[in-house]
């Protein structure tokens, strides 16, 4: 799954924490996930009240029965359109889903019991047959257990027999979900204006989102990813409909108006992985020698190309992973649709991958050619888990980053294969690095790997889904390909993913089959000792480092310095000099050491974690801190790219960590007025986000926004595209397009009055020019947003009215974005009424709504009153997302006991985590303003008088 709740729509979340900034003047992404720590780890954490009334003691299914086969028959009864019959009051819908299903296993241990899961689901005629002598067991009693296990008790007259096979059949029978949960509907709108259709005739569909508990709401299942097992589905759906799901159709055949298709069985596959489909979708084939690729989505989007690009690179994604892997894709079809509503911005079902369709769609002419970026990278994502979580599967929801940290990781090289000129790489490496810094960096975050038994329940399970698993765990998966070599790291997955496919694993397997690569390299490094430390401990070091003597030692780096630790790591550091080429250099104690490597050699500056290969950050005696930021200033090309953006994030961070003087931060800013490259500017400008989440409510805030030292360092940078930005055109060069978005971002924000005026004029051009759209797409979410911010009711109206009109999924996107940037108090707060109606906005797009609003300083405390009002129909969606924007600017005493009190009062659920680590953040928050409000005032005011 690609999360955004982290990738579950992280990217999609960082580019619109950009459009956001013309309000508050500085851009920013702020991911704080929260999750438990491992036993080994002394440091103190925050105590998290139960929010689940007495689950029993054991939430897993016993293993003493072994599923083998599942055959499944399920028939949604839905309808595709309303049929409204004359002298009939209610419309003809029903989401009445029914089935049977059984499944075969092997008995290991003797039992007169079969646990397995269900929910929601009405369950009936129970019928055990042992199929090695063809004889029906008498079944005594059904129990459902009312708790988190979800357990269904099948109790029997006698007992199954160890080493003997079984097979248990049930009728069932439930809702379809309106949640985008389980097996849920979808609705969108049949045709588009320029198209055949009537874009009025609302249509319906049904979809399955099952990762990681949702099965056991479709039939009855031993839901565990370990219980793995082969599926023979076949789907009862209407004529007019198609079905699919995770094999090629094997045959279908038309009974009493009712169509059945059956698919072939799947490979061994976990039950998350279970999928299917029923629409009315047109598909767009992909290039591929062997296998079968099509891509679905509404029929007015494939007539329209919508899905030509996704099609387009699909198959070429596919193919550098069969040739990387050395393993071929194991099926002879792979299907993707772009379904109306998705909660998570793509699944990775086995053979029928489903996409948010605004995750997937790119329309040439509307979408802005950064989308494609978003697009290539998700796709890589999720096709890198048909071998990574789908070949081989974690054993247990607590080492979820086994998927999800290498499909994040692989992505990375994917994209960069088949989208050379985006170069992703640096890119996606930094987001990806700096959203896990911010996760980390806090006593309440958790390991990679936590016990098993901290992750129980499903809420626990949910909770793993953060930017630790994704981000973290990209991270020192890249870091361990450094250490050992990339070629020795890709040998040891190859080995890993051959011998153990179709089964599951833990990290020591991993560890395993690296140690082996390495070994057979003639390597020596230690592979499980230099990893279980990154794994299994909460947080990441910051290297001190004194270039004057050679000093080196390692903290545990946390925002908050009065939580004590003990933690060390065995941290690879690769350094350079101003003379001298990079090399690798371990510290492995906590203990101060002195190394030769180290020491500045007549006045050179040292650099270490070249590339930011290694996941930790680096403080520097102030000398070393001086010579490097001259660097920056004089000739900043000798200093690698990634480094230049790491520098500045690295400053800042130590800075909100009180291990630098603020000032040492900022001045770290200064180099860009000669800078063009977008991550050394992208890191400034989101690292000063948090200066305006602190102080856009105080008198610090005059001197940030209307003072000049933003305005005169970006003028450089405005200029440098200002003959495109003025004619709305876009250079070539992928990277400088990011740099363009973000020149005119932070010109605007900070009032560079030619960037005003052009925002200004291009949208009222717009509304002048009788529905003509000349900005270019690119270009598009800043301006609207700017144009929004400036003006009154009638951009608003305007920008309301194309968002109900528009077709386009990426237009809609950036204007619904726009909306919330407005100043006026009664349009923002109209537009989050406007969130309790799905007729106005789409259910899986509440959450997302409210955090643009909770982002704008302007709308921050009616988004906070809002969530409280309505959080019982706020928290069924992405409930952790809004408390991360609506939390974000809290650095007050009473903010914090007004969260506190939330905390007590409210049925948190599954964000429980997320609020007790926003609980933490504030306290932070707090402290650092109190430290350091006069002295960035002093140095705002100073570089507004020089």
């Amino acid at each position: 799954m690609s999360k955004e709740s982290v990738m579950s729509k992280t990217m999609a979340i960082a580019f619109i924490v950009l459009t956001i900034s013309a309000i508050t003047g500085l851009i920013t992404m702020v991911i704080l996930y929260k999750t438990q720590i491992d036993p080994m780890n002394p440091t103190p954490r925050p105590t998290f009240p139960s929010t689940t009334t007495g689950p029993p003691p054991v939430m897993r299914l016993p293993k003493n029965l072994v599923p083998q086969r599942y055959k499944i028959f399920l028939q949604p009864h839905f309808y595709t359109k309303i049929i409204k019959e004359v002298n009939v009051t209610s419309p003809n819908q029903t989401l009445l889903f029914t089935g049977n299903s059984t499944v075969n296993f092997h008995c290991i241990q003797r039992t007169r019991t079969i646990y397995l899961n269900s929910m929601d689901l009405k369950v009936s005629e129970p019928q055990v047959k042992h199929q090695d002598k063809n004889e029906q067991i008498k079944v005594s009693g059904m129990i459902f257990h009312e708790d988190d296990s979800n357990f269904l008790e099948i109790q029997l007259k006698d007992a199954l027999e160890a080493g003997g096979n079984y097979s248990l059949s049930l009728v069932f029978s439930g809702e379809v979900s309106e949640s985008l949960y389980a097996l849920y509907i979808s609705t969108y709108s049949e045709g588009h204006p320029e198209y055949e259709g009537d874009p009025n005739t609302e249509r319906f569909l049904v979809s399955t989102n099952l990762e990681p508990t949702g099965a056991r709401s479709v039939f009855p299942c031993f839901d565990e990813p370990e219980m793995k097992a082969v599926f023979d589905v076949t789907i009862i759906h209407r004529l007019d409909t198609l079905a699919l799901g995770n094999e090629d159709v094997a045959g279908s055949s038309i009974i009493d108006d009712w169509k059945y298709t059956r698919f072939h069985p799947t490979p061994r596959m976990s039950t998350y992985l279970f999928a299917f489909t029923v629409s009315e979708f047109t598909a767009t084939p992909s290039k591929h020698e062997r296998v079968l690729i099509e891509t679905f989505a509404r029929p007015d989007a494939t007539k329209a190309g919508y899905t030509k690009y996704a099609a387009n690179i699909t198959g070429e994604i596919l193919k550098f992973y069969e040739k990387f892997f050395e393993i071929n894709y194991e099926q002879k079809t792979l299907d993707q649709i772009a379904l109306p509503d998705l909660a998570p911005a793509a699944m990775e079902n086995w053979g029928l991958i489903t996409y948010e369709e605004g995750a997937l769609l790119y329309e040439e002419g509307v979408s802005s050619l950064l989308h494609k970026e978003s697009i290539a990278t998700l796709i890589a994502h999720e096709l890198a888990h048909q071998w990574f979580g789908n070949l081989v599967t974690m054993k247990w929801w607590n080492e979820l980053w086994l998927n999800e940290g290498f499909a994040t990781y692989m992505s990375f090289l994917a994209v960069d294969h088949v989208e050379p000129a985006f170069k992703m790489r640096e890119t996606n490496v930094l987001n990806s690095l700096h959203s896990a810094f911010e996760a980390d960096a806090l006593a309440s975050s958790h390991p990679l790997s936590p016990p098993q038994e901290d992750v129980q329940t499903s809420t626990e399970i949910n909770e793993m889904f953060d930017a630790i698993v994704y981000n973290k765990g990209s991270a020192v998966l890249r870091m361990l390909a450094d250490i050992v070599e990339e070629r020795v790291f890709n040998k040891g997955i190859k080995m890993y993913l051959s011998n153990l496919k179709y089964e599951n694993a833990d990290q020591d397997d991993l560890w395993t089959y690296i140690q082996k690569a390495v070994d057979d390299d003639g390597g020596h490094t230690n592979v499980a000792k230099v990893m279980h430390p990154w794994t299994k401990q909460i947080g990441y070091p910051v290297i001190n480092i004194n270039t004057e003597n050679g000093q080196i030692y390692q903290t545990h780096f946390l925002f908050n310095d009065s939580s004590e630790s003990s933690l060390w790591w065995h941290v690879p550091i690769r350094v350079m000099s101003e003379v001298s080429d990079s090399r690798l250099v371990w510290l492995e104690t906590s203990n101060t050491e002195t190394k030769d490597e180290f020491i500045s050699k007549e006045g050179e500056w040292i650099l270490a974690n070249v590339n930011c290969t290694g996941y930790y950050r680096v403080n520097y005696n102030s000398l070393n801190w001086q010579r490097l930021l001259f660097q920056l200033e004089s000739n900043r090309d000798l200093i690698p790219l990634m480094n230049r953006g790491q520098l500045v994030d690295d400053a800042f961070n130590l800075a909100r960590a009180k291990l630098v003087d603020v000032t040492l931060a900022l001045n770290s800013t200064r180099f860009l007025w000669n800078e063009t490259a977008y991550l050394p500017w992208e890191a400034a400008v989101r690292n000063l986000e948090y200066f305006g989440l602190m102080f856009d409510r105080s008198e610090v805030y005059g001197p940030m926004q209307a003072g000049a030292y933003l305005r005169e360092q970006v003028r450089g940078l405005y200029s440098f595209f200002k003959n495109y930005t003025d004619h709305s055109a876009v250079p070539d060069d992928h990277s400088l397009q990011q740099s363009q978005i973000t020149a005119i971002h932070v010109a605007c924000s900070n009032g560079l009055p030619e960037c005003e005026t052009m925002a200004k004029k291009m949208f009222a051009d717009w509304m002048n020019g009788n529905g003509t759209n000349h900005i270019h797409p690119n270009l598009r979410s800043v301006i609207y947003c700017q144009a929004v911010a400036a003006g009154g009711e009638k951009e608003w109206e305007f920008a309301w009215n194309k968002l109900q009109s528009s077709t386009d999924t990426s237009e809609k996107d950036q204007l619904r974005q726009a909306l919330s940037c407005s100043r006026k108090i009664w349009l923002l707060n109209r537009y989050l009424q406007y969130t309790l109606d799905s007729e106005k906005i789409r259910r899986m797009d509440v959450a997302s709504t409210i955090y643009y609003v909770a982002k704008n300083v302007a709308g921050h405390a009616l988004a906070w009153n809002f969530i409280r009002a309505h959080w019982a129909f706020i928290i069924v969606d992405e409930g952790q997302l809004v408390i991360e924007g609506v939390t974000s600017r809290f650095s007050t005493t009473f903010e914090l006991q007004e969260l506190e009190r939330f905390a007590r009062d409210y049925d948190l659920s599954y964000t429980a985590r997320t609020v007790y680590q926003a609980i933490e953040q504030t306290r932070v928050n707090i402290q650092w303003v109190k430290e350091n409000k006069d002295t960035i005032l002093n140095w705002f005011e100073g570089e507004t008088s020089s």
